[in-house]
């Protein structure tokens, strides 16, 4: 009888199982799960989730340097920082925060509403960090200061802006609740882009040869644009203001301009300064003052 030779079925390696009762992970896949965890749980995940954001509000033209910026200019923001240069270091930290919220606030213009209310809560945040001897809030020497800086960096003319600091400061060691820095922010932006809009106004207006205006006409086109602000009492963001000036038409002005110089009347001429010092009066005048 012919030997017959039996094949036995291939046998798959057995599985490991650990004490538990439940098959043993791979290593690859462990350690990809525990690299993701450990991202997740200090924190990189959601910060690289939040810094992503920001480049899609700001879309600005090199992401590379927006992202470094804002990676520096996360340092300060937590508390647990406040007291790092404290006592020596006090006035370089800081400075260090109020140029931290600075960039905050400018990463989007205000009229991207949602975008601009959630850097003003960052920026408050930085700006509250406390110390080891000092607890969080934002008081109003630090508020005061930011806003200084806002006009100074924006180069409106310090006469031009000095009513409105006057208006919407604190007291030093007042508290600033987030409501009040925010309408605080937005107003010195809204001034800000104000005054811009006014200058550009005023080189229509200007002789290219005597660098100056007629001051008839120039006066006109005040009134025109402070009609334009009554219009809009109603109105109690600052932004409405910015509206109701924009919406000056061609007509309008050139027929005030017309009027003007029918008149007939002696004229002398309006500097530029002066110009903007009265615009961005009318601007002030609708403001309301803190307290």
């Amino acid at each position: 009888m012919a030997a017959v030779e039996k094949r036995r079925p291939a046998v798959a390696p057995a599985a490991s199982f650990p004490d538990s009762g439940r098959p043993a992970v791979s290593r690859t896949a462990a350690a990809t799960e525990s690299e993701e965890d450990f991202l997740r749980q200090v924190g990189v995940t959601e910060m690289l989730r939040a810094a992503l954001l920001k480049v899609l509000e700001a879309r600005p033209e090199e992401p590379i340097a927006f992202l470094a910026h804002y990676f520096e200019n996360m340092g300060l923001r937590s508390p647990a920082n406040g007291g790092a240069g404290e006592p020596p270091g006090q006035l370089l930290l800081q400075q260090q925060r109020l140029g931290r919220a600075l960039w905050h606030l400018r990463l989007a213009h205000h009229s991207q509403r949602t975008a601009f209310n959630n850097n003003v809560g960052v920026a408050y945040e930085c700006l509250s960090a406390s110390g080891r001897k000092k607890k969080p809030g934002l008081d109003g020497r630090t508020y005061s200061e930011l806003l200084k800086r806002i006009c100074r960096d924006g180069e409106a003319p310090e006469e031009v802006v000095a009513p409105l600091l006057h208006k919407i400061q604190c007291r030093d060691h007042e508290a600033v609740p987030l409501d009040v820095f925010r309408a605080g922010m937005l107003t010195c932006f809204v001034l800000l882009e104000f005054v811009a809009r006014a200058g550009a106004l005023y080189q229509l207006l200007e002789d290219p040869t005597l660098a100056v205006a007629d001051r008839r006409v120039g006066q006109a086109v005040l009134d025109t644009l402070e009609g334009a602000l009554q219009a809009s009492d109603g109105a109690a963001v600052p932004a409405c203001f910015l509206e109701a000036g924009s919406r000056l038409g061609p007509d309008s002005l050139a027929l005030a301009m017309d009027r003007a110089l029918v008149a007939r009347r002696p004229s002398s001429p309006m500097t530029r300064e002066e110009f903007l010092e009265k615009a961005a009066a009318l601007f002030i005048a609708k403001v309301k003052p803190v307290g």
